[in-house]
């Protein structure tokens, strides 16, 4: 069975579902309207250019988790989905899901986007296999701390490899597509790399390579 892996920000969305998650904090006043934003905006401009502190952010991102009940997380991210999420999906992301669905390949979101934030997205997606970074957990509650490796530029290759190792699959004949410079360590590792709606950086890089482009806005 072939392996088709995909980023999801910006690639089968949209949009940053992680920058989209504290705008959505933000808005609601669960959190401060001007610093945070003001921060979370430079972490994503930081994400952008290349050079994001992936700890840092990870601190900065993942503390309201531990701050917060289950329960009210859970009614949060179902209105986020609802209101922030579902406008982004793209009719073309779903479209290529299903293509790869029905030509019988194993179907996998790779993405820095942390499990909390991304799990319900994939489910939505239909993708039961997701690699994501992962939020730490003690006596049934977030702690607002990672854990394990962040899957993030060459952390995506590092969590992908354990995951083969685990699940038996390989990376022969496969296809990873992704919108970011950001994962160029893993575009480098499959049989078919794609550039989807591609950052210039990507872009260049992938016109350069013959890799193919394309578009799912």
């Amino acid at each position: 069975m072939r392996l088709a892996l995909f980023d999801l920000d910006n690639t089968l969305l949209g949009g940053d579902s992680d920058h989209a998650w504290g705008d959505y904090l933000c808005a609601r006043g669960i959190l401060d309207g001007t610093a945070y934003k003001a921060r979370n905006d430079q972490f994503y401009q930081d994400y952008l250019a290349g050079r994001l502190d992936i700890r840092d952010y990870l601190n900065f991102s993942l503390a309201i988790l531990g701050r917060s009940e289950m329960a009210q997380l859970e009614q949060w991210h179902r209105e986020f989905m609802r209101d922030c999420i579902e406008p982004i999906i793209l009719a073309k992301g779903e479209a290529l899901l299903e293509e790869h669905r029905a030509a019988g390949d194993k179907l996998l979101i790779i993405t820095a986007t942390n499990r909390f934030v991304t799990a319900p997205i994939a489910a939505r997606l239909g993708v039961d296999t997701l690699l994501a970074t992962e939020c730490e957990m003690e006596g049934g509650r977030y702690t607002g701390r990672t854990t394990d490796v962040p899957c993030f530029k060459e952390g995506k290759v590092t969590r992908l490899n354990r995951w083969l190792a685990q699940s038996g699959f390989s990376l022969a004949d496969s296809c990873f597509y992704s919108d970011s410079m950001n994962d160029l360590a893993l575009l480098e590792q499959v049989s078919h790399p794609v550039a989807v709606d591609p950052d210039p950086k990507l872009r260049g890089e992938a016109e350069k390579r013959g890799w193919p482009i394309i578009s799912l806005r």
